[in-house]
C-alpha cells in the first residue's frame, strides 16, 4: 500500500492519548506517555548527531521500551534507525555497525561483551540502563514532538535500514522511508481489522523488519498497544499473551513449530489471541496451532525489501499463499530466460505434476516500493533488472493464479534432471508425526546433480525409526519419485538464524559429514542405514573417485 503519510504524523497523533500502549513487564507506558519520551530522544539526537553527515543511529538492543521508543524518535527527528543484529560477533559486527554510516548507538549493558575491543571510530555510545543515560536524557524531558529535527519530515524520509538475512556475502541493508512503513502499517492494520484496543504481542526481533513492519506500525496506525518480549521464549508465551492480553502477533521461521513442541496444556485455548501472521509456519503446522491453541495463523509473504507482497484471501486453497497484493504485477518466471513458467498441474492428493516447467522466481513487474539497499549498487542492480524486481525466491502458480511458496532460488535441487524445491519436499516430511522440524536441502551427486538430504528435529521421547519413516514416505500421495531424502540427519534441535529461520548454510556446508547420526538410502529403495564406519568410507571413495566436491 502506497501512503502520502509519515511515521511521525503516526508518533505525533498519539498526544494526549493516556490509553495504554507499551506493555514491557510491570513497566505500562500511556500513548502520551511514548510520544513524550520519543520527543525527548528525538531533541537529544539532534543535539548529539553531527551535522552534515547521515542522520542515522545504530539500535543494538533486545526488545525493550527503548527500541520502540528510539524508532519513534528517529521518525519525528528525520532520521533512519539501524538495527543491529546482536548474534554477530568481532569484525562482522563491526563491519554492519560502521556500514550504516551511524555515529551513535544504542545499547544495553547486557550488549557491551559483543562490543569490547571492536574498533569503531566515530561511533558514540550509549548505554540505555545506567544513570549516565538517564542524567543526558533528563534535561530533554520537556520536549514537544516537532521541537527538533535533523531534516524535513516527509513520506520520502529515510526511516530504516534493516539487514537482510542473505545466504550469501554480507548482509545488506535494506532501506525503508517513513511513508513505505507507514503505508504497510495502515495496510495491514486494515487487512487485519486491527483496533485500538487490541494489543499486539512483539516476540520477534526488532532489529528485523518482521517485527517492526508487520507488528509494531500496524498497532501504531491503528492506535493500538503493544507489548514487548526482550526475546522469544516458546514455554513463556501464553503466559505473556494472557498477562499482556495479546490479541495478534508475528511469527518468523520455526517460531510456531517450538510454541506446537510445548507440553500441552488442558487451558491452551484460555487466552484473548485471535491472529498470528507470519511466514514459514506451513500448512501442517498451522492446522495444528488452530486445533491445539484456537487461533487461526495467516500465512503472508513479502519481500523484506517491499519489491513484492501476496495477500491471503477468502478461497485461497490449502498450502497456497494467496494471490498478488494490490499493485503488484507477480509472476513466475525462468531466472535466465524471464520466459513466464507454465501454471501447475496437480494429481491425486494435491501432488505437482509439473515442478520441473512450473517452479521459477517471483517477480514484480509492475511499480514496485523497492528502495534499495544502503551503499550497495550492485545488489540494487541485481534485485531491479529488465526493469522488474527479482524475489530471489522459488515459486508456482496454479490456474486460478493463487501462488505457492517452493523455496529459495539457492534451495533448489537438481535430481536425475528434475528441478525440485526444498520447501515442497519439507511441508512433505513436516506431516510426519515424529518430526519437530523438517529442512531439506541438496547435497552433491557422486555423478552429477544434487541428492536430497533432509535434517528433521524429533519431538521430545521420540526416536528415529527408519521402517515407519520409509512407510510414512510411501503414503504419501504427492511425494514424487525423486523427491524421497537419500541422506537423513538427526538432529535434537534444528540450527536456526536469529531471527528463527532454518541456518541452512551451515546444514548445506556439513552435508552428511557432520557430528549428528545420518541414514542413508544407498539404492534408493527407501532401506536407511546408518552411515557410518566402512559404508562412510565407500561413500566418500566414489566422490574421490569422480573427482566431486563435497
Amino acid at each position: 500500500m502506497r501512503s502520502t503519510g509519515t511515521v511521525a504524523e503516526l508518533v505525533r497523533r498519539q498526544w494526549g492519548d493516556h490509553r495504554p500502549a507499551l506493555k514491557h513487564g510491570p513497566t505500562v507506558l500511556s500513548h502520551h506517555q511514548v510520544v513524550e519520551g520519543a520527543a525527548a530522544r528525538a531533541a537529544l539526537l539532534a543535539d548529539l548527531l553531527p551535522r552534515g553527515g547521515e542522520p542515522h543511529l545504530g539500535v543494538l538492543l533486545d526488545n525493550t521500551p527503548e527500541f520502540p521508543l528510539w524508532l519513534s524518535a528517529a521518525a519525528l527527528a528525520g532520521a533512519a534507525v539501524a538495527g543491529i543484529n546482536p548474534t554477530r560477533r568481532g569484525p562482522e559486527l563491526a563491519r554492519d555497525i560502521l556500514h550504516t554510516e551511524a555515529p551513535l548507538l544504542i545499547t544495553e549493558r547486557a550488549h557491551l561483551p559483543l562490543l569490547a575491543g571492536l574498533e569503531l571510530p566515530g561511533v558514540r555510545i550509549l548505554v540505555t540502563d545506567t544513570e549516565a543515560y538517564a542524567a543526558l536524557l533528563a534535561p530533554y524531558a520537556g520536549a514537544r514532538p516537532g521541537d527538533a529535527r535533523l531534516a524535513p519530515v516527509g513520506p520520502g524520509s529515510r526511516m530504516l535500514l534493516y539487514f537482510t538475512s542473505g545466504s550469501t556475502g554480507a548482509p545488506k541493508a535494506a532501506i525503508c522511508t517513513q511513508g513505505r512503513l507507514a503505508g504497510a502499517g495502515a495496510s495491514l492494520a486494515g487487512h487485519f481489522g486491527v483496533r485500538p484496543s487490541d494489543t499486539h504481542y512483539i516476540c520477534m526481533p526488532m532489529f528485523h523488519g518482521n517485527a517492526v513492519l508487520a507488528d509494531w506500525a500496524p498497532a501504531l496506525a491503528a492506535g493500538a498497544a503493544i507489548a514487548l518480549r526482550p526475546r522469544f521464549s516458546a514455554s513463556a508465551f501464553l503466559d505473556d499473551v494472557r498477562g499482556y492480553g495479546a490479541t495478534y502477533f508475528t511469527y518468523v521461521g520455526r517460531a510456531v513449530q517450538y510454541l506446537l513442541a510445548t507440553p500441552e496444556r488442558p487451558d491452551d485455548r484460555d487466552h484473548p489471541l485471535r491472529l498470528g501472521f507470519g511466514t514459514e509456519a506451513g500448512a501442517v503446522d498451522a492446522a495444528r496451532f488452530r486445533e491445539r491453541f484456537g487461533v487461526r495463523l495467516v500465512e503472508g509473504y513479502g519481500s523484506s525489501e517491499g519489491g513484492a507482497a501476496i495477500q491471503h484471501t477468502p478461497g485461497t486453497p490449502p498450502g497456497a499463499i494467496g494471490r498478488a497484493a494490490p499493485g503488484d504485477d507477480l509472476a513466475v518466471v525462468d531466472p535466465e530466460s524471464g520466459e513466464e513458467r507454465p501454471r501447475a498441474r496437480f494429481g491425486p492428493g494435491g501432488r505437482l505434476l509439473n515442478g520441473d516447467e512450473a517452479i521459477g522466481e517471483l517477480v514484480n513487474r509492475g511499480p514496485t516500493p523497492f528502495e534499495g539497499y544502503w551503499r550497495n549498487p550492485a545488489a540494487d542492480a541485481e534485485r531491479a533488472r529488465r526493469g522488474w524486481y527479482w524475489t530471489g525466491d522459488l515459486f508456482y502458480r496454479d490456474a486460478d493464479g493463487f501462488l505457492y511458496f517452493a523455496g529459495r532460488t539457492d534451495d533448489r535441487l537438481r535430481v536425475d534432471s528434475e528441478n525440485l524445491a526444498a520447501a515442497t519436499i519439507e511441508s512433505i516430511l513436516a506431516r510426519w508425526e515424529e518430526a519437530a522440524a523438517a529442512a531439506v536441502y541438496a547435497v552433491p551427486d557422486p555423478v552429477t546433480g544434487d541428492q536430497v538430504m533432509a535434517a528433521l528435529a524429533l519431538r521430545a521421547g521420540a526416536a528415529f525409526d527408519p521402517a515407519a519413516f520409509t512407510a510414512f514416505l510411501r503414503a504419501q500421495p504427492d511425494l514424487g519419485t525423486k523427491m524421497a531424502p537419500r541422506f537423513v540427519r538427526i538432529l535434537d534441535r534444528m540450527p536456526v538464524t536469529a531471527t528463527n529461520k532454518i541456518h541452512r548454510v551451515a546444514l548445506r556446508r556439513e552435508g552428511f559429514r557432520c557430528p549428528d547420526p545420518v541414514w542413508w538410502d544407498g539404492g534408493g529403495d527407501g532401506a536407511y542405514v546408518p552411515l557410518e564406519g566402512e559404508g562412510l568410507a565407500a561413500l566418500l571413495g566414489r566422490y574421490e573417485e569422480r573427482g566431486t566436491a563435497l
